[in-house]
């Protein structure tokens, strides 16, 4: 252990990548954390460091965001807006087709429904705010935490639907099941769409503008070809 401290993490990366060569930062990362005593954040910090250095040299391979809506929805990211659409809908369903009197089914509307009105107005909204962006190294200073996101998602859903109530209660259709119920699908669905475009063109812009700021790396770049200069 004494060793492990006198060495310097520099010479450690760079000596790594040219006996080792390995294939991408992220199998360099593994191989440093063998050696060093740094945190993976650390050790990424470092290896953009060596590289505006001109001692490393990263290839990215290229993994662009969509230009178009329609193929970005046939990406990985957007696999919440899809998941968000059909148990909205899979609810919609199950409280006009199943009855009260229907055991054990009626379980499932009850489970399905309290998700429907207690998380996914909310969780829609927050995502409509507070978009996704692509993972960096540091922590995003102007998005939300996973737990975070769960918490205000519950919270919005708490002031969300007692407001789509009272606009009911001053409608013709009033406070029932059926309105009360198209409401919220409605509400989902416009929420999770405006999202899903705010959360596209911020990711085309991304991708377009990376951070000039040398302690953030993308996470399509942690995939980059790690080579000596």
């Amino acid at each position: 252990m004494p060793n492990e401290t006198k060495k310097d993490p520099a010479e450690t990366l760079v000596r790594i990548t040219r006996e080792k060569k390995p294939d991408t930062v992220k199998v360099l990362v593994t191989l440093a954390k063998q050696e060093l005593s740094l945190s993976e954040r650390e050790i990424l910090k470092l290896v953009i460091e060596l590289q505006d250095k001109g001692q490393i040299k990263l290839t990215e391979r290229s993994v662009a965001t969509p230009s178009t809506l329609s193929t970005y929805l046939k990406t990985s990211p957007p696999v919440w807006y899809l998941a968000t659409i059909a148990l909205a809908a899979i609810t919609a369903i199950c409280v006009f087709t199943v009855p009260d009197d229907l055991y054990p089914w009626v379980y499932s509307r009850y489970v399905l429904g309290s998700i429907f009105v207690l998380w996914l107005p909310g969780y829609t909204f927050i995502r409509t705010l507070f978009p996704e962006k692509k993972a960096t190294v540091e922590k995003k200073k102007d998005g939300l935490e996973s737990t975070e996101r769960f918490a205000l998602s519950i919270g919005l859903s708490l002031a969300l639907v007692p407001i789509v109530g009272l606009l009911l209660n001053y409608s013709p259709w009033g406070i029932r099941l059926a309105p009360i119920t198209l409401s919220l699908l409605a509400l989902t669905l416009i929420l999770a769409t405006v999202a899903l475009v705010r959360e596209h063109n911020l990711q085309v812009s991304q991708a377009a503008c990376p951070s000039p700021n040398s302690e953030h790396l993308p996470e399509t770049q942690q995939n980059a070809e790690v080579s000596i200069n």
